[in-house]
């Protein structure tokens, strides 16, 4: 499922766009899309905001009355939406400002299927690739979409789990360690280590027989007899399987 909005103050030029979907959805029978339409750039901002809207797609055009989408794309990037951008606009004379926010295509109306096409074959294939690298957890009551590369490490405290992302932000799971393992071991850089620990090697500054060190400043004592194994799977990640070191 991708989640696709459209932006565009003309009604025309929003079901013109829609026919377009439905055309490329016909043709890729195993897509499906949900689109939700906004008739001005605040109303968009206002749903990501308030609701924590996160689409896959914007599509989005650049001379609106009110917040011009342009304006309206460098304050998604300011409160941290990533949302891939595409500008629809009858003018080329924003190129290069688009592609300062972050905008991943800038086409120019009258918008032909096959440019805009091109561009969905392109992103989907991003966005499938990039999913593979999310995990969902259920945490505060929803479900939330994780990042695997974000995660530092998780660690175990009694009869509830603790997850650390790169942000600073820490999570509280309601699943034994076992469970959170088997959703991160298909990474190849998460490892156990012990009963207490899941780490991500791709953090680890060093390690040595009492401790490791991540590259964050974080300082996570060793369970003993847990060094060696640690040592071989993390020289493993980096070096192919060179172990030679003591």
């Amino acid at each position: 499922m991708y989640l696709i909005a459209l932006c565009d103050d003309e009604k025309e030029e929003i079901q013109k766009t829609e026919n377009m979907l439905a055309i490329y959805q016909e043709k890729h029978m195993w897509l499906d899309f949900i689109i939700e339409c906004f008739e001005n750039a605040d109303k968009l901002l206002y749903k990501v905001k308030k609701e924590n809207y996160k689409p896959d797609l914007i599509l989005m055009d650049i001379y609106m009355p009110g917040k011009p989408g342009m304006e309206a794309a460098y304050e998604l990037r300011s409160i941290g939406n990533e949302s891939r951008i595409i500008f629809l606009t009858a003018s080329k004379e924003h190129a290069l400002d688009a592609f300062g926010v972050g905008a991943v295509q800038y086409l120019v109306k009258p918008v032909q299927n096959e440019s805009l096409f091109n561009v969905l074959d392109m992103l989907l294939k991003d966005i499938t690739a990039e999913r593979r690298r999310y995990i969902l957890l259920r945490t505060d009551g929803r479900i939330q979409r994780i990042l695997v590369n974000n995660i530092l490490y998780c660690e175990a405290q009694k009869k509830t789990q603790h997850m650390y992302l790169l942000d600073g932000t820490k999570l509280l799971l309601h699943m034994t360690m076992a469970e959170i393992y088997g959703m991160l071991s298909c990474y190849q850089e998460f490892v156990r280590v012990g009963a207490a620990y899941i780490i991500n090697l791709e953090y680890i500054d060093s390690l040595n027989a009492q401790n490791i060190n991540l590259n964050t400043g974080k300082k996570i004592y060793l369970p003993r007899g847990a060094y060696k194994i640690l040592k071989e799977q993390y020289f493993r990640y980096y070096c192919g399987g060179v172990t030679g070191y003591s």
